[in-house]
């Protein structure tokens, strides 16, 4: 997939949170006309094994209403504090389990023989892939071997 600007990595947080600040990018993005058509298709709770969906669940919030609420405006931490008032209560721990669990999909689990497919179709054979989430960095230009965002969680 292309570099988007304005897309960040799945690995950055918000709040306590990784990947929710790029769910946000991507609902802007597309209200904008900015989005790629191959990242359309991941929007939202479409996909019951998608990043958006698993997200929106895991904070107990509609994406429709999440939509409606980030391009409503604010900073990123206003959303999500809006979002935590609205849906489920998060601990600290189930964030921290949140952000492992989302970040090693793909690894000896329900999505592994996806990963294969993703690294033909591609091109990116020969690179230290090993989740979900390493095959989006490289796929949009990151080396996450070289930068270890994992290391900032």
């Amino acid at each position: 997939m292309p570099h988007v600007p304005g897309l960040r990595s799945c690995y950055a947080k918000v709040g306590r949170l990784v990947y929710f600040g790029r769910m946000l990018d991507k609902i802007r993005l597309h209200a904008a006309g900015k989005l790629p058509a191959e990242y359309q298709a991941n929007l939202g709770d479409v996909l019951d094994r998608g990043f958006d969906g698993r997200c929106i669940r895991f904070l107990g919030i509609g994406y429709a209403d999440l939509r409606e609420r980030t391009l409503a405006g604010g900073t990123d931490e206003e959303i999500l504090a809006w979002v935590h008032a609205r849906g489920t209560p998060r601990n600290d721990e189930e964030c921290l389990m949140w952000n492992h669990f989302l970040l090693k999909l793909g690894w000896r689990d329900e999505r592994s023989h996806v990963l294969p497919e993703r690294i033909r179709a591609s091109g990116l054979e020969g690179k230290m892939i090993e989740t979900i989430a390493d095959h989006i960095e490289y796929d949009e230009g990151r080396d996450p071997v070289a930068t270890r965002p994992w290391d900032s969680l």
